[in-house]
């Protein structure tokens, strides 16, 4: 069998592992469930039509239960499958006054994903492709909406309540939901298989850095050392992929700062999820329906210099505003936090001087880079590996410069073995066993660097 035979058959039976994925909650996508959902799609505008005010009130009142409101709707079913030849058994029945609920209380198709604790993304790909993301992996389920207009109706839903609006003229959103999850619409013409939604969801419960070390995104070591970093005042970006992490670490380090300082944090839509008492939270804001109005990432960041802060936590630099950062950590504002889109630790240096370039300011290559250097403690680099884990790969010291290049040094990197039987990622956490050269600032603020970093004759010491 040729090499490009045996391919072929991979490929195939990737396709087969596919389809069988393309079951959710027990049930398939087939004819019958176009049939369902327009059924429902009848009940519902029956109940729109016919409803009397009191029951109205029943479902609009706040403080009704899902009970009260669910019993409203139970005899709207009763009556209409009594005239309509679709034969629904019972239990299809129950799915059927659930389904409609959640259109009237919550996101239609999508909300039962969206109360899964298990399901970390929602992706809407028109109205007949619902993908969900559990355990790092991808599942077509086998929820639809009826048609385009039915999943413009709850993307309205979305967005009217926080004062936005999507439609031609403004067809890509950024938005979060009441329960803090981040929220990105596309729709058409921009997208040419009908509007598109993408929400992040994160835990009701912040993730500690014991979650993370019981995850194995890190190792136990690697959590002492990056809390007395924080607590020395180690200015901090997180890099890697699109899902890789970043938001989660970054929240996990802001944790470690002490309770008596002041935070601001900035963010173009508000994720992060402090515990401390003193924390201003900043939120960008976009431009209005006539193009005005617009608060950037970099607005906020200069705004906050003058706000007397602690620490600034910016939820992700990816423009000009990284020039406004890098001199905030130069100029006294220690102890910043931050993150950024970027392959490596090295790929974050490049992604920074193109970042200052985008200020406008026509800055010496040289010029930009002195200005890393010199705001960077520490890069912490994360990655999504294939079995769906998040891992730290690397902690990495940003040193001075050599000539026209900035040095850097490994202090942790994630040394990757292989895969067990059932497809995880198999490795560990290996120290780099050099000392870094920013011990200064530990002993600034009286922070005792970690025990176990003490070389002793070249090498770590062990069972400190």
């Amino acid at each position: 069998m040729t090499l490009l035979e045996r391919l072929g058959r991979r490929e195939e039976k990737g396709k087969t592992e596919v389809k069988e994925e393309n079951i959710f909650a027990g049930r398939a996508v087939d004819a019958k469930e176009e049939e369902y959902q327009t059924l429902k799609l009848n009940v519902h505008r029956a109940i729109v039509e016919e409803m009397t005010s009191e029951q109205q009130k029943i479902l609009d009142g706040t403080n009704r239960s899902r009970q009260d409101i669910e019993n409203v709707i139970s005899g709207y079913v009763q009556r209409v499958l009594e005239h309509n030849p679709f034969v629904v058994p019972r239990g299809e029945r129950a799915r059927l006054v659930s389904d409609i609920c959640d259109e009237i209380l919550g996101y239609g198709p999508i909300e039962p994903f969206l109360k899964d604790d298990t399901i970390t993304e929602v992706m809407v790909n028109g109205p007949k492709k619902i993908y969900v993301e559990r355990m790092g992996k991808l599942h077509l389920t086998g929820a639809q909406f009826h048609d385009n207009a039915h999943l413009m109706s709850i993307i309205d839903k979305i967005v009217t309540p926080i004062g936005r609006h999507v439609d031609e003229a403004s067809p890509l959103v950024d938005a979060r939901l009441p329960d803090g999850s981040r929220v990105n619409i596309v729709i058409p013409p921009l997208s040419l298989i009908g509007p598109c939604v993408t929400i992040r969801k994160f835990s009701k419960t912040p993730f500690s850095v014991e979650n993370l070390i019981s995850f194995g995104t890190l190792s136990e070591e690697m959590a002492i050392f990056l809390r007395a970093c924080v607590k020395a005042k180690l200015n901090i970006m997180v890099s890697g992929g699109t899902g890789s992490g970043k938001t989660t670490s970054l929240n996990v380090l802001s944790s470690f700062i002490p309770h008596d300082e002041r935070i601001v944090t900035i963010e173009d839509a508000a994720e992060l999820r402090l515990e401390q008492p003193h924390v201003v939270t900043l939120e960008a804001r976009p431009a209005n329906i006539e193009g005005k109005g617009a608060v950037t990432i970099r607005d906020l960041v200069k705004n906050s210099l003058r706000m007397r802060p602690d620490r600034i936590i910016v939820g992700e630099v990816r423009g000009g505003e990284a020039l406004d950062m890098l001199q905030a950590m130069n100029t006294g504002h220690d102890g910043s936090l931050t993150t950024a889109h970027a392959n490596s630790p090295r790929d974050v240096l490049s992604r920074l001087e193109t970042m200052v370039l985008m200020s406008g300011l026509d800055l010496p290559v040289r010029a930009i880079r002195d200005q890393i250097s010199s705001a960077l403690d520490l890069i912490i680099h994360q990655e999504r590996i294939q079995d769906g884990s998040r891992k730290i790969t690397y902690i990495t010291e940003v040193q001075k410069m050599e000539g026209d290049v900035i040095v850097l040094q490994d202090l942790f990197r994630y040394k990757q073995t292989g895969f067990d039987e059932n497809g995880k990622a198999m490795g560990q956490f290996v120290p780099t066993g050099l000392q870094p050269q920013f011990l200064a600032k530990f002993k600034a603020h009286n922070v005792e660097f970690p025990k176990f970093m003490q070389r002793a004759g070249g090498a770590w010491e062990e069972g400190e």
